[in-house]
C-alpha cells in the first residue's frame, strides 16, 4: 500500500470485481512487478484520459471537466508468466477471490484484456477450461459489486439454486453475485465481456435486491448485449479508438446498463430506491439517450419512426426519452433527421447509380423534395452534387 491509499482488484468466475478508496497498488506475479496506479478523487475535476498498462506504453490525453473520469487500459496473457509459476500468478490476477481450478485436460491458456475508471470496471476475457467457486472471500473487499457478463463464447454451466440461470450459452447476458455460493464451469476458450458496478448503484437501479438473473430476455438486453459486444471488440484491438473515447465508452455502457436493470425492476413492479445523491438519475438520462440512438441508427429506415415508437423501443415513455436527449442538449427528431442525412450520405458515396428518391426513401424520408433540401442545408452541396463529388 503507498500514501495511505487502497484499491483492489480481483475476479469471480471471469469476472473481474473491484473496490477502491482512492488507490495505488503493487501486486507481485511469481517474482515480477506490475504497478497498477490509480488515483480516485472525487473531489477534484473529472479527467478525460486513459492510462495504458500493456507493460510497453503509457498514453494520455488533455483534462476536460465534461468527459469521464481517469481510467486505465490493462491487456494480460498467462503466458506473460513462467509455466511453473503461471496457475499461482493467474489465480493473484485474475481470481483472487474465488476458489479457481484449471481443467486438467488442457493447459492453462488465458488473457484479459480490462478498461478502468472510478465507477466501473469492463472486461474481456477468454479462457482455457477451468472450474471455480464463489461465496467465500479470501479477501475482505471495500465495496460490494455486481456482475453483468455477456457470454460472447461457449458457455458456462452453474450448479445454482432454483429459479436462476442453470446453464448460459454463447449470446446469454447474466447478472451475478459473486458473494452467493455457487459452482461455475467454463467450457474450452469460453469468452465473456462484462461490466461490474456496485452493488449499491445496482440496488438503486432495479429497487431491490439484486440476485442472479438470467437477463437475456429482458427489454433492454440487446442493445446492453450490443454495446458490451462492441467495447469488447476496441478492447482486444487497441488503437482503434483514442483514450478519451474509451473512457467515454465505458461511461456510456454503465449508463446503459443501470438503465436495463430499472427497467427489469420495473417489470418486477419493485419500487425504486432514492438515491440521495441525484447521481442514478444522471445515469439514467445518458442509458436512455445511448438506447435511443442504438435503436434509431438501427430502425432509422421506417417512416413511422416518431418519438412514441421511439420511446417504445427505448423501453421509457416520451416524457423520459425527452428529458434524456435535453440533458445532453439535443432533440430527438433532431438526432434522427441527423442519422439518416449521415446514412444517406454514406449510402452516395458508395452506389454506383443515383436516385435520390429511391435513396430518400430507403434513408426514412419520405419526400424527395424535403430530403433533398435538408441534405444541402446539412452538408452544402445537393445529393447529385454530392455524388458527383464522390
Amino acid at each position: 500500500m503507498h500514501g495511505g491509499f487502497r484499491f483492489t482488484l480481483f475476479l469471480i468466475a471471469g469476472f473481474f470485481v473491484w473496490t477502491h478508496a482512492s488507490g495505488y497498488m503493487c501486486q507481485s506475479l511469481g517474482g515480477r512487478q506490475s504497478a497498477l496506479l490509480l488515483v480516485l478523487n472525487a473531489g477534484v475535476p473529472k479527467l478525460s484520459k486513459c492510462v495504458r498498462q500493456d507493460n510497453s506504453s503509457v498514453e494520455s490525453d488533455h483534462m476536460s471537466s465534461s468527459l469521464p473520469a481517469l481510467c486505465v487500459i490493462d491487456h494480460r496473457h498467462s503466458d506473460d508468466v513462467e509455466p511453473a509459476l503461471r496457475r499461482e500468478a493467474w489465480r493473484e490476477v485474475a481470481h483472487w477471490q474465488v476458489e479457481f481450478i484449471p481443467s486438467p485436460d488442457v493447459p492453462l491458456n488465458a488473457d484479459m484484456h480490462m478498461l478502468r475508471s472510478s465507477s466501473a470496471i469492463f472486461g474481456s476475457t477468454r479462457s482455457s477450461a477451468y472450474d471455480m467457486r464463489t461465496g467465500f472471500h479470501r479477501a475482505e473487499p471495500l465495496e460490494e459489486l455486481v456482475v453483468i457478463s455477456l457470454i460472447e463464447a461457449g458457455d458456462l454451466r452453474l450448479n445454482a439454486a432454483p429459479g436462476e440461470p442453470q446453464h448460459m450459452e454463447t449470446g446469454s447476458l447474466g447478472l451475478f453475485m459473486p458473494r452467493l455460493k455457487g459452482h461455475y464451469r467454463w467450457s474450452h476458450n469460453a469468452r465473456q465481456a462484462f461490466i461490474d458496478l456496485p452493488r449499491r448503484e445496482v440496488l438503486a437501479a432495479m429497487g431491490k435486491e439484486p440476485g442472479n438473473f438470467d437477463l437475456s430476455h429482458s427489454a433492454l438486453a440487446p442493445m446492453v448485449s450490443s454495446q458490451l459486444a462492441h467495447l469488447a471488440r476496441l478492447a482486444r484491438r487497441p488503437g482503434q479508438v483514442d483514450t478519451v473515447e474509451q473512457a467515454g465508452l465505458l461511461d456510456v455502457t454503465r449508463s446503459l446498463t443501470l438503465l436495463a436493470l430499472r427497467n427489469l425492476g420495473r417489470e418486477g413492479e419493485h419500487p425504486s430506491t432514492p438515491d440521495p445523491h441525484g447521481s442514478l438519475q444522471d445515469h439514467l438520462h445518458r442509458g436512455r439517450h445511448a438506447a435511443a440512438m442504438q435503436f434509431m441508427q438501427r430502425e432509422a429506415h421506417r417512416h413511422d419512426l416518431d418519438a412514441a415508437a421511439i420511446a417504445n423501443g427505448t423501453g421509457c415513455s416520451r416524457t423520459r426519452l425527452y428529458e434524456a436527449f435535453a440533458f445532453q442538449d439535443q432533440t430527438v427528431m433532431g438526432e434522427l433527421r441527423e442519422i439518416r442525412l449521415q446514412l444517406a450520405r454514406e449510402l452516395l458515396e458508395q452506389t454506383q447509380r443515383l436516385n435520390v428518391g429511391a435513396l430518400a426513401w430507403r434513408c426514412g424520408f419520405a419526400s424527395a423534395p424535403n430530403f433533398a433540401k435538408l441534405f444541402r442545408a446539412r452538408f452544402g452541396l445537393s445529393p447529385s452534387e454530392w455524388y458527383r463529388r464522390t
